[in-house]
């Protein structure tokens, strides 16, 4: 007897098949074709990338959309590029991740009480989704952040995330006025859940000190508390 799919499996395979937005589906696949003389023998995801994690996760960890050579090549969002370098380092010394890396789907990486997702599913061109492509996708954020039952706090990495974090869950019952704005390290109390702001691991911060290792590990290590707070 076949066991039946459990709901972020269901979203999953909704999220794979997507093909809403023609602008994101003709770049994604046009990249996934072309490559990057670098991962010139890779075969490419080229498809929409799922969130991924624990499905008990107490944590979201939510980013703007994938890489076009990192979660677009590998199929795991912040997933063979220097942002998901730099991002999962951080989750292991938080004890989220079993290990500090995360370079493929099959690398064995697991993560413990926490999930990881974005706004928009597809590589955008020059990384910036239309508002229309982000509201086409907010439904699958709206809907995991219903599938994870115990989900206390959402660590949002930049603006975007921001504002799409606080999108989907005004949808859910949970509106906040007046909007808060997004800053590292603001938090707000935003429903059942609390929502945390966080630089964008991108090479433009990580490399010019704008977010350091310090500053992401405080950020993750008061999401850790505020689950704990909440059980």
């Amino acid at each position: 007897m076949s066991r039946r799919p459990g709901p972020l499996e269901v979203i999953r395979d909704e999220v794979v098949a997507c093909r809403a937005c023609p602008r994101l589906v003709e770049w994604r696949e046009r990249v996934a074709r072309e490559k990057v003389a670098r991962f010139a023998d890779e075969e490419y995801w080229g498809r929409p990338v799922p969130g991924f994690g624990d499905p008990r996760a107490r944590v979201l960890v939510l980013g703007l959309a994938p890489a076009a050579h990192g979660g677009n090549r590998t199929g795991r969002i912040f997933t063979g590029d220097r942002s998901g370098d730099f991002l999962f380092a951080g989750l292991h010394r938080a004890g989220f991740a079993s290990q500090p890396t995360s370079v493929s789907r099959d690398d064995g990486l697991e993560l413990t009480d926490l999930y990881v997702a974005a706004v928009n599913r597809c590589a955008p061109p020059g990384n910036r989704p239309t508002p229309q492509e982000r509201d086409r996708c907010l439904p699958f954020l709206e809907r995991e952040i219903g599938a994870l039952r115990e989900l206390r706090a959402v660590v949002a990495l930049g603006g975007f995330a921001w504002d799409g974090a606080l999108r989907a869950l005004s949808t859910l019952g949970s509106l906040v006025r007046p909007r808060p704005a997004f800053a590292h390290g603001a938090e707000v109390p935003v429903g059942p859940h609390h929502l945390l702001g966080c630089f964008h691991p991108s090479q433009q911060n990580t490399f010019t000190g704008k977010l350091t290792e310090d500053m992401l590990d405080a950020v993750l290590q008061r999401a850790h508390a505020l689950a704990i707070e909440g059980t």
